[in-house]
């Protein structure tokens, strides 16, 4: 299911949402026009071997990978769904506040993801924590908007409206299956995707919402 659409606009033009999409699209382009693409993003990915907590020198790659991607089908799947559910999220808070939930939700997901393959020696990047914390919030502030979602299912191809809870839990269980499904492998060097950075983005971004005592609840529609 790719999302395209949501069935509401937004309660104020996503100024920060549009600002993490740009900056994402621009990284990217210097990655692809970096002499060297493999010395940039080892230097500006996440190594979990190359962590110490005890240096702080060590642990900016927290925040700077969640701004790497790993190829135009990663950037572009990850700016969808920002662009689809971050603007809502967005409005639905104050400003100032959703960079905190987009960077909080990234470095969330990357210390899951790092605490589970500490030694590892591959690269983790990109946006996909962060994106899940504005998944999370979502799911929280409007389970009941409706998601145009375009569906192929070989050899058709059409358009559905869904649920963004449905669509989320499905998106979220999906996350936890495949991720259970590597805990049993070597993933100290294992490749692929981060699926725990995606669990603890999201995760992050629904109770990030839920507790958030800064919304205005004269403004919440009746779902």
């Amino acid at each position: 299911m790719i999302p395209i659409s949501d069935s509401e606009k937004s309660r104020r033009f996503p100024l920060f949402n549009i600002i993490f999409i740009v900056i994402n699209s621009i990284v990217f382009v210097l990655q692809l026009a970096s002499p060297d693409i493999e010395g940039f993003i080892y230097t500006y990915a996440l190594v979990p071997s190359q962590i110490d907590f005890s240096n702080l020198s060590t642990l900016y790659p927290f925040i700077t990978s969640m701004f790497l991607h790993g190829g135009f089908l990663h950037i572009a799947s990850n700016m969808l769904f920002l662009w689809v559910f971050g603007d809502n999220v967005e409005g639905d808070l104050p400003i100032f506040v959703y960079p905190l939930l987009y960077l909080g939700s990234g470095i969330v997901g990357s210390l899951l993801q790092y605490f589970l393959s500490p030694t590892s020696t591959l690269p983790m990047l990109g946006a996909s924590g962060a994106v899940a914390g504005a998944l999370g919030a979502y799911f929280m502030f409007f389970p009941h908007h409706k998601i145009r979602t375009l569906v192929t299912i070989p050899p058709f191809i059409t358009m559905i409206k869904v649920s963004a809870g449905f669509m989320l839990v499905y998106w979220i269980v999906l996350q936890i299956i495949s991720g259970l499904g590597v805990l049993g492998e070597t993933m100290g060097e294992q490749g692929g995707v981060a699926y725990f950075a995606h669990i603890g983005g999201f995760v992050f971004g629904y109770l990030f919402a839920k507790i958030s005592p800064r919304r205005n609840p004269e403004l919440q529609r009746v779902e």
